[in-house]
């Protein structure tokens, strides 16, 4: 039966044409709520997403069920529960840095595409289009999925917003397609993630063969815009943005950048505070010391992007980095979130939400509650570390949708501990201020850092690549450190700091730095740094220190701004810290070192392999 859309309005090409005429039945959302109603097989209160599958039989991937403020998504494996960094591949022969399907699978992609085509056919299917980014910047682009998978779609439509069927116009032609095909994961890639981006000369296609959502309809999309942002020189830097405004009305934006982990959502969050109102700002791992603000009077807080800050050219000034959020939805991760009261601002938000939300790896019953801190366990006692919930951007109160200038571009890292008995890389103070070529280094190294709970290796330090987006773009990376180099050449009026989260020394803090600077930042408004105010870090990498901050008449312990002044930490620890640090540096840089970086570029990674000063960075690119 075919669907009462007239199919041919969507120009697209013959393979796909044959896909759409062959599928026994097509259905173009009608609406928001009509996919949701999809989503859990027609208002089931358990929904399976099952697939039969060669030589395995019926498989069931995962459940939907149907709950009072949404629908709870759950992956019977818990492989599948979060993103799998190695599953992106590239099925082209255009240029790129990434590995080709041919190098791990030993033949071309087309084979493999032809038999998804043909699945397809096969299947009952939902098309739905969409904007890849926004309807001005964007991308036009079709989703192709299985019906049974219509909670794959419904995410990718709070994602990214979608056009329903009555408001699609004459014709619609696609710039990139993805092709959902869930049991390939078990017929052809041993039951692993595997997304393979084909970058064709008319459209980009994205083959998803798995249904968490996170390498395909969230950074698949992403690699989209990366690609059509490297063909016309510009990008979509990986950041949350928010505009604060201090209780004396005076505004700063500040947009966070860093690997997933780093602290995105959480710099759009309000801070966590204890039952009577304090702030546990540190506690001590060696001594149980614990350091308690009291911040009476916090910033108010007006959320713009939670994780893709389109740049395009079209915005820019010349003077500050300008940004619009390129989605329509927000992925956000709540495995910090773990009982009642630590974010009454996301407890409202989720179980009283506007409309029925899209939760994954949450523990829920039928018709009950969906509670953001109850996450689903991978083994008896073993929460799962990436429990998500996908909020509409227009749920959110005081969001902010049009373009806006930075102030400070914030970059975020998670740390561990650091003590005289255990150094490591935990040595970053609460806030270190960074000239902008060392604000490039750290965008090109941009450490994943300690326990990343969002992907399925989080062992040691390892680097998420340039921009913290390099896992999901297509091309080069030489491309994309010198778009990025250019954009902080051409943006000389917004700052640049450095944020740990996790640890500083001996410390455990949380994502506690960056809502204190956020509030110390807000607080100093457009005044720059005076000379006096800031000291070079012990290690260079780390640019500035600053030698006080107070924030509301609490003045942050020395030791939490300069860690080698811990007594758990001293001198010794650090510098063997530094090391570390520095050493990790000079093995993911060189990468970067080629003809094909522009000469500045070049010129700054040198003076970091040849042990620059924090002055030597100042005179490449002067801090304004």
């Amino acid at each position: 039966m075919m669907s009462v859309f007239d199919l041919s309005r969507f120009k697209v090409n013959e393979d796909v044409k044959a896909i759409l005429d062959s599928a026994s039945k097509v259905t173009v959302p009608k609406s928001r709520k009509h996919l949701l109603d999809l989503a859990t097989g027609g208002g089931q209160s358990v929904f399976k997403v099952n697939y039969m599958v060669d030589g395995m039989g019926l498989v069931e991937e995962a459940t939907v069920t149907k709950c009072k403020n949404g629908a709870s998504v759950n992956y019977l494996e818990e492989y599948m529960r979060r993103r799998d960094p190695d599953c992106m591949l590239i099925g082209d022969n255009k240029h790129t840095d990434k590995t080709r399907y041919k190098e791990r699978y030993g033949d071309e992609f087309d084979g493999v595409r032809r038999e998804t085509y043909e699945w397809l056919k096969k299947q009952e299917l939902i098309v739905m289009p969409l904007y890849a980014g926004d309807n001005e910047f964007g991308s036009p682009t079709l989703l192709i999925c299985p019906i049974n998978a219509a909670f794959f779609a419904a995410g990718l439509a709070d994602l990214q917003g979608f056009i329903p069927e009555a408001e699609i116009g004459e014709t619609f032609e696609p710039r990139a397609i993805i092709y959902l095909a869930p049991p390939f994961r078990h017929t052809h890639f041993d039951g692993k993630q595997v997304v393979v981006h084909n970058r064709l000369e008319d459209v980009h296609e994205i083959f998803s063969f798995n249904l968490y959502p996170g390498p395909s309809a969230k950074k698949g999309i992403y690699g989209v815009l990366l690609n059509i942002g490297e063909l016309e020189n510009w990008t979509t830097v990986h950041a949350s943005t928010v505009k604060v405004t201090t209780p004396y009305d005076n505004s700063l934006i500040i947009m966070h950048e860093g690997a997933s982990g780093g602290g995105k959502s959480e710099m759009i969050e309000e801070v966590h505070r204890e039952v009577d109102g304090s702030i546990l700002f540190a506690e001590s791992i060696v001594t149980n010391e614990r350091i308690y603000l009291d911040i009476a009077d916090t910033c108010d807080l007006n959320p713009i992007t939670d994780d893709m800050a389109m740049c395009h050219p079209e915005l820019q000034n010349n003077r500050k980095l300008v940004v619009k959020d390129a989605e329509a939805g927000w992925f956000l991760r709540f495995n910090h979130i773990t009982e009642y009261g630590t974010s009454p601002q996301h407890e409202k938000l989720c179980i009283h939400p506007k409309e029925p939300l899209i939760f994954l790896n949450m523990d829920a019953s039928p018709d009950s509650t969906i509670l953001i801190w109850d996450h689903i366990e991978d083994a008896p006692g073993k929460p799962c570390p990436n429990p998500r919930v996908i909020m509409p951007r227009d749920f959110v109160p005081g969001v902010v949708s049009e373009p806006v200038e930075i102030d400070v571009r914030s970059f975020g890292v998670r740390t561990p501990a650091c003590t005289k008995s255990n150094p490591t890389y935990g040595i970053i103070g609460c806030i270190h201020v960074l000239p902008p070529a060392l604000a490039w280094i750290w965008r090109l190294v941009a450490p994943r850092g300690h326990a990343n709970p969002s992907i399925t290796d989080s062992e040691g330090m390892t680097s998420e690549g340039v921009g913290s987006y390099w896992p999901f773009a297509t091309g080069k990376m030489v491309d994309q450190a010198n778009l990025l180099l250019e954009q902080i050449m051409n943006t000389p009026s917004t700052r640049y700091v450095l944020i740990p989260n996790q640890h500083i020394g001996a410390y455990e803090v949380g994502f506690n730095p960056q809502w204190i600077v956020r509030e110390y930042l807000a607080r100093k408004g457009s005044a720059k740094f005076k000379p006096e105010q800031l000291e070079k870090s012990r290690c260079s990498l780390l640019g500035y220190s600053l030698k006080r901050l107070r924030v509301d008449g609490y003045t942050i312990p020395q030791g939490l701004l300069q860690p080698n002044h811990q007594l758990g930490v001293g001198e010794e620890a650090y510098d063997e810290g530094a090391a570390i640090l520095k050493d990790f540096f000079k093995r993911e840089i060189t990468k970067f070192n080629t003809e094909d970086l522009l000469p500045l570029g070049r010129d700054i990674i040198n003076c970091f392999l040849n042990d620059g000063t924090v002055e030597d960075y100042v005179k490449l690119i002067p801090m304004k």
